[in-house]
């Protein structure tokens, strides 16, 4: 999941050298952290949250396979 968000995030930023992607496993979840810079936090999100959103629904899509449900936080 982390080389999925980390593919899509920096195709999406300006700053593609400083995207941050950190993946933790926790009994009932996984959780990918995406970390860019401030001016880019726009087009990460996007209007209305769209875009946070359409990156959230392809990493669950990705997790069907697994037992365990995959969280995504921008920061």
């Amino acid at each position: 999941m982390k080389d999925l968000v980390e593919v899509i995030a920096k195709s999406l930023v300006d700053h593609p050298d400083e995207v941050v992607v950190t993946e933790t496993e926790k009994e009932d979840a996984i959780v990918v952290v995406l970390k860019v810079l401030p001016e880019d936090m726009g087009k990460v999100i996007g209007r209305q949250g769209r875009i946070a959103k359409a990156i959230r629904t392809v990493v669950k899509a990705g997790a069907s396979k697994t037992t365990k449900k995959v969280i995504v936080d921008i920061m």
